[in-house]
């Protein structure tokens, strides 16, 4: 009696496991839109009070860190995971833009050229010739080029806790 009891619960056990139920609407509707404009990443955060990036270096100016909501046009973004953004400053340069935590990525789709706005917290930092050599790996740069970083940058850099692409 024990033996049919168990055999019953294992039988039962395996064919539950093997249920799936497909997606639904919503699910389809999320994934085929994440980067529709409008989608958002992380923290969800109000527009207001958004600057540009120029006002972010204007603001950062001798400061230690800023908090922002800043607009920007994407310059470069991480193509293995969408764990980083370039964004373009006023002065032509670039500004990388990272995820607080790695608490949220973005697609991995090439998003230059697409227009974002994030808040979180700007500074500057001396990035060392590792990180450098793994941001331009991520970015699909070729091998002479990430050899010829041979030396520490500093820049100004952006820890955002959320991001809206536009």
């Amino acid at each position: 009696m024990k033996k049919t009891v168990f055999l019953v619960a294992m039988a039962a056990a395996c064919y539950s496991c093997q249920q799936s139920t497909p997606p639904t609407v919503t699910e389809a509707v999320a994934a085929s839109t994440s980067t529709t404009t409008g989608a958002s990443f992380g923290a969800t955060f109000a527009e207001e009070n958004t600057i540009s990036v120029g006002q972010l270096a204007d603001a950062v100016a001798g400061k230690d860190s800023v908090q922002a909501t800043v607009a920007a046009e994407v310059q470069e973004s991480c193509q293995a995971k969408g764990c980083w953004m370039d964004v373009r400053l006023a002065d032509g340069n670039s500004m990388k833009v990272t995820f607080r935590d790695y608490g949220f990525f973005l697609p991995v789709e090439d998003l230059k050229g697409r227009q974002v706005v994030f808040t979180g917290t700007a500074k500057r930092e001396v990035i060392s010739v590792e990180d450098q050599r793994h941001y331009a790996q991520d970015a699909g740069k070729p091998e002479a080029e990430i050899a010829a970083i041979t030396a520490p940058n500093e820049e100004l850099r952006f820890v955002a806790d959320g991001v809206i692409l536009k």
